[in-house]
């Protein structure tokens, strides 16, 4: 059996309290704390006016990439979209269809790989099966959240006949596939100051680009008007925050529109349908509801079927389409479940778990048991598994499985991997030195400094588990002891109400280095109730007015307040005073709202002193 490291409960660390600025010396001090520890010093920051976007034409290729759209356009060119097979892909490709309808494009079509059959991107496989079915060869492909590596796809297109416009954000490798154009805010020398913008995102920038391009050609009439590109910003929206990219001051104000737009009830009827057969109500939609219920339904379907389904659903103008196409994402994303749920089993199984909950598996010693292979792994759910094992051991993790799904693996058997990573761990630079030792070790691989996959043959898996433990050991100074939970301190009396938990939920999106604002208080137990066989809990917590090791107080008499702990299981602290780590939450029941905490970490307190 391998032997566990014992896992020390997460350890929570008070953000520093920063200078406030002159700027934000109107709002609520802890507020402006929350914020100014986010980068946000200015209001003007928290302003989602479309007016402070980062200009269209600083993004590098731009220009050049309308003037072949729009001509395109204006000559009635068959187009093709290549989009990718994830959340951020699969509206992307949407907005770029109905962007370029709008216009007035009349043949535009779109493709996405199959993650089996086709891999990642624009490829030949992925032009020969669209070609097959299509009724003429495109003149024009654009590519959308993908592209920055089709080296091989753009020579397919170019053998066609075929011009090739690449849209993207993945990084770029030392040289560039030959197309006529490559839109990417991370090329080298790029002045845009949004390096985190998703593939979505450029696509709508390219769209605005167009626009303005045909604005000026005069191609916009009476009866073919102008469109309002911000009408979709409710899929920018949904892909930003599905991709886990960065919510600098430009993705939050594309964010902070769509959710609008939501909100309002003013999404396309897919988003709409898709809110509907999660049980959400769209107009209290939030950046995690995107992230957590939207974006996982739309990938479903990449990792185990079709992405087409997704972008269909996206595309879908009849509510009833869209509801039908949304109850296959919703089945599709419960079969994921269930597979994710058979290869955690499985784990257990094999004596990687000493425990019935996966949130419980304990850390291998070795590293080279930080990379994990089954056979019976599904390739579509390996990135999943990998997340949660990271976000369990606090180390970086890879998960492989089979490239074809068959009855052993023999040695030349192609395997595929997904890993994810910790701060201070560079997945992408930990593959870079592997393969500069072993040039012959992986077939294929990429990604960046929290996410990575590759390719191998299964005769080197043992060799690649070697080296990555060799790689590990260089990085042994960057592997916590432990979690590390950060919290924004002890709220007041007069924090822990309605009235601030909407101002939190409202004053800008929440997601990557922007995170939701997590704080912790001594509490008083006075109910607790199992939920799901006792894997959750709901409790009702007595702020308490200080503790020995936190002076903070509150003044007056503090009402029970409900909270949620979603997966502790049986490892809820001892006695009944407890210092939890906790996010404010709004609960929409019976046309009533609600304030409840929902708890993240906690430990026992020996020390008291009550109300």
């Amino acid at each position: 059996m391998t032997p566990f490291e014992k896992k020390s409960p997460p350890r929570i660390i008070r953000r520093a309290a920063p200078v406030i600025p002159v700027e934000m010396a109107s709002f609520n001090p802890n507020l402006a704390a929350i914020l100014v520890n986010r980068g946000i010093t200015t209001p003007q920051q928290l302003d989602a006016s479309l007016n402070y976007l980062l200009p269209t034409d600083q993004l590098p290729g731009i220009g050049a990439a309308a003037v072949l759209i729009a001509q395109a356009i204006q000559a009635q060119a068959h187009l093709l979209i290549v989009g990718d097979f994830d959340a951020d892909g699969a509206t992307a490709t949407a907005l770029c269809v109905r962007g370029l309808r709008a216009m007035g494009a009349q043949h535009v079509a779109y493709t996405l790989p199959d993650r089996a059959r086709h891999g990642y991107g624009l490829s030949p496989a992925v032009l020969r099966d669209w070609l097959a079915e299509a009724e003429a060869p495109p003149n024009l492909v654009i590519t959308v959240d993908n592209g920055m590596s089709a080296f091989a796809g753009v020579a397919a297109a170019h053998a066609m006949g075929a011009e090739v416009v690449i849209t993207d954000h993945h990084l770029p490798g030392e040289h560039l596939p030959p197309a006529s154009a490559i839109v990417n805010p991370n090329l080298t020398g790029s002045l845009f100051a949004s390096k985190a913008l998703a593939g979505v995102g450029v696509a709508f920038y390219v769209l605005a680009m167009v626009r303005e391009q045909l604005t000026t050609l005069g191609w916009f009439t009476p009866s073919r008007p102008r469109p309002n590109l911000a009408q979709w910003l409710d899929l920018v929206a949904v892909g930003t925050v599905a991709d886990v990219v960065a919510l600098d001051d430009n993705n939050r104000r594309l964010v902070a529109q769509g959710l609008s737009r939501i909100r309002a009830l003013q999404s396309v009827p897919g988003i709409s349908a898709l809110f509907a057969v999660a049980g959400k109500d769209p107009r209290h939609a939030t950046s995690q509801d995107l992230g957590f219920v939207v974006g996982p339904r739309l990938n479903a379907a990449g990792r185990l079927l079709d992405m087409r389904i997704g972008v269909a659903c996206l595309l879908a103008d009849d509510p009833s389409e869209a509801r039908r196409l949304a109850n296959m994402l919703n089945d599709i994303n419960q079969e994921r479940r269930a597979i994710e749920q058979e290869m955690i089993y499985s784990l257990q199984k094999n004596g990687q778990s000493l425990g019935l909950n996966e949130l419980n598996i304990p850390r291998p010693a070795q590293p080279a048991d930080w990379v994990i292979f089954d056979e019976t792994f599904h390739q579509g759910v390996i990135g999943i598994v990998a997340g949660r094992l990271k976000e369990r051991w606090q180390r970086p993790v890879f998960v492989f499985a089979p490239e074809e799904a068959s009855a052993g693996t023999p040695p030349n058997a192609r395997l595929k991997a997904s890993g994810r990573s910790i701060a201070g761990v560079h997945l992408r630079d930990v593959l870079v030195a592997m393969a500069t030792r072993a040039p012959d070790l992986m077939l294929s691989f990429g990604g960046h400094a929290m996410a990575a996959g590759l390719s191998l043959e299964y005769r080197n898996l043992p060799k690649f588990r070697a080296l990555f433990a060799q790689e590990m050991a260089k990085h042994e100074s960057q592997l916590p002891e432990q979690a590390v939970i950060w919290s924004d301190g002890a709220l007041s009396a007069n924090e822990l109400t309605l009235d601030f938990t909407q101002t939190l939920h409202t004053c800008t999106p929440w997601g990557t280095d922007c995170p939701e604002p997590l704080f912790d208080n001594a509490f008083e137990v006075i109910e607790r109730t199992p939920l799901k066989d006792g894997l959750h809990w709901r409790l009702m917590l007595r702020p308490l007015t200080a503790t020995k090791d936190d002076p903070a107080r509150l003044t007056g008499r503090i009402e029970p307040i409900p909270a949620i702990w979603f997966g502790i299981g049986d490892q809820l602290p001892l006695g009944r005073f407890w210092h939890l780590a906790y996010r404010l939450s709004l609960n929409y029941f019976r046309g009533q709202t609600t304030l409840q905490l929902m708890v993240a970490s906690g430990t026992a307190l020996s020390a008291v002193v009550a109300n």
